[in-house]
């Protein structure tokens, strides 16, 4: 078949030219999108009376039918035919004949195709914000099981003071709600048409854009048409803020491959989410939060890639732009497809509360406590530091832990240490001391809590 704009041309396109420059490979992924865009476009110039009212209502039904078959996956795709929008408009054509090819009248494919990037993410970004929020349900349902199971908290991946499990998590529930605010307000950038624009300088047609925006659901018309066909920003900022979500989800990812370890044995992740080994039989390795971890790398990457792409383009359209496409699939997935799993798994795993509160009562990290009880009886904090400091290195030589140590050895510190050392250096008590706005203590815990259902509207 000769090219849809073959007329200016004495030469057959060469093949590894068509197979460099043709982007039906992955841009078919945005075919329910290129129809939707053409059933407004069309509807509105039969009102507008660019094409007639009869030759509008066939090219309806002939886009309604290649629908049809997307939906019953019966489309044959060719790489002749470049890309999603030409191969649309050739099945149209087969569909209803030469009628078809008026559709394209008063649009380029640079709006075009814009248009469609723009209707995929809007989609798309709406489906995410939703796993984000079953994602924030699990999280709040471990939580609110686990407000008394305590675990000690770390600071450089050491020990350093003991926090409620149920708080540990709610950090990551206020990640992913700041996460679900970022990708909520790039709806408003999302929601822009460039359809009408043209190639870069507008139609001669007396089209209607607002119209076309108006039977799309979208928000707002792009102004200037240059800026429409060559603005890749909405995508770069959904980039950016899915890998700003993928941090997180591949921080929490960390934690559960460490907590699930022998080492520390404060969860256990569901058999469903875990693999074994071909040659040693008592594994049970915890592959899918470490995937999660390693997909981070190629949303960063997709992030970083068009970024380069962008950086030296002038206006308006350029080839170059074909590149925006298959990072943004990408990233749409790998955030769809991490988040559909991480929410069961957390979900499902089980809390090790035993191994927990063994964990905090074999270790020094109720030493601020200890400080905090000294400065009450009137220390300074700098010195009561540094008898605390003595102390636990006493405690380490005489291979104890704090509460192991006898009242009178802590009186060789400082005479201000009296019975009730023992109460205050117990986890359940040092959790609950820290009652400031946003601490450990379980009030505060259920507080944040109450504050994560209204923000889920549970």
């Amino acid at each position: 078949m000769a090219k849809l704009w073959g007329g200016r041309f004495t030469k057959e396109t060469n093949k590894l030219v068509e197979e460099l420059t043709a982007s039906i490979s992955f841009d078919q992924k945005l075919a329910a999108e290129d129809i939707a865009g053409s059933l407004a476009h069309v509807q509105m110039l039969g009102e507008c009376g660019v094409i007639s009212s009869a030759d509008a209502e066939t090219i309806k039904a002939g886009l309604l039918a290649v629908k049809a078959k997307l939906e019953n996956s019966e489309l044959q795709y060719s790489v002749a035919n470049e890309d999603i929008h030409m191969n649309i408009e050739k099945f149209l054509i087969d569909e209803i004949g030469s009628v078809g090819g008026k559709l394209h009248t008063g649009r380029s494919r640079n709006d075009q195709v814009a248009t469609d990037m723009h209707l995929y993410l809007k989609n798309h970004t709406i489906a995410i914000i939703e796993l984000i929020e079953a994602t924030q349900a699990a999280i709040l349902k471990q939580a609110e099981e686990n407000i008394d199971t305590i675990l000690p908290g770390y600071t450089h991946l050491q020990r350093a003071q003991p926090v409620s499990f149920a708080h540990h998590l709610m950090a990551y529930f206020w990640m992913l709600e700041r996460d679900k605010a970022r990708l909520g307000d790039s709806l408003d950038r999302i929601d822009w048409l460039p359809l009408g624009a043209g190639a870069l300088a507008g139609t001669t047609f007396p089209i209607n854009r607002e119209r076309t925006a108006e039977l799309l659901g979208v928000k707002h018309v792009y102004p200037n048409s240059m800026d429409a066909v060559s603005d890749r920003d909405f995508i770069l900022e959904f980039l950016s803020a899915g890998a700003i979500l993928m941090m997180h989800i591949s921080r929490l990812a960390e934690e559960l491959v460490i907590w699930s370890s022998q080492e520390f044995q404060f969860v256990e992740l569901d058999d469903s989410f875990c693999t074994g080994s071909s040659i040693m039989p008592q594994k049970k390795n915890p592959d899918v939060p470490e995937l999660l971890r390693a997909k981070t790398g190629r949303v960063y990457g997709n992030l970083m890639g068009l970024l380069t792409v962008l950086k030296g383009l002038p206006l308006a359209y350029n080839k170059d732009m074909q590149e925006d496409k298959e990072g943004m699939f990408d990233t749409v997935e790998t955030l769809e497809g991490s988040l559909q799993l991480l929410a069961p798994m957390i979900e499902t795993m089980t809390v090790n509360k035993r191994r927990m509160k063994q964990a905090v009562k074999q270790d020094y990290s109720n030493a601020t406590d200890i400080a905090d009880y000294l400065v009450t009886k009137g220390l300074p904090f700098r010195e009561a530091h540094e008898i605390i400091g003595k102390i636990v290195l006493f405690a380490i030589q005489q291979n104890k832990f704090l509460l192991d140590l006898r009242l009178e050895e802590y009186q060789e510190f400082s005479p201000l240490f009296a019975e009730d050392i023992y109460d205050v250096l117990a986890p359940e008590n040092v959790v609950a001391a820290r009652d400031s706005y946003g601490g450990t203590a379980p009030n505060q815990v259920e507080e944040q809590i109450n504050l994560a259902k209204q923000a889920l509207a549970l």
